[in-house]
């Protein structure tokens, strides 16, 4: 199981500290650090989505746009005989590349 919180399109890590006995953590995939905390489960998930509310309400106030995570897209570099190949499988299942990629990937995750 993972410790992901998500809320509003926005993705937080979740660790427990056992010295201090609270669980803490942080928004993911941004710039900007938004933390939160909670003593229990339920105050940990209170706390998260009171902290991406007040940093969109706080952004909205200072007219900034506030930072999406994980647009869907990245770039990446490989070498041209792998890209021959990935386009010729790719092809061969009648699928874009990046259907096939995104296959492959999660096939990968699901392995892990």
């Amino acid at each position: 199981m993972k410790n992901i919180l998500k809320y509003k399109g926005y993705a937080g890590n979740v660790n427990f500290d056992s010295d201090d006995k609270v669980f803490h953590g942080r928004v993911l995939g941004i710039t900007d650090v938004i933390g939160f905390e909670g003593t229990s489960v339920t105050e940990l998930e209170k706390d998260f989505h009171e902290a991406i509310d007040d940093y969109l309400e706080t952004c909205l106030k200072i007219d900034k746009k506030p930072e999406k995570p994980f647009s869907g897209r990245f770039m990446l570099r490989i070498p041209s005989e792998l890209h021959s190949v990935i386009a010729l499988e790719a092809r061969k299942q009648k699928k874009s590349i990046n259907a096939w990629i995104s296959e492959v990937c999660k096939s990968a995750i699901k392995a892990h």
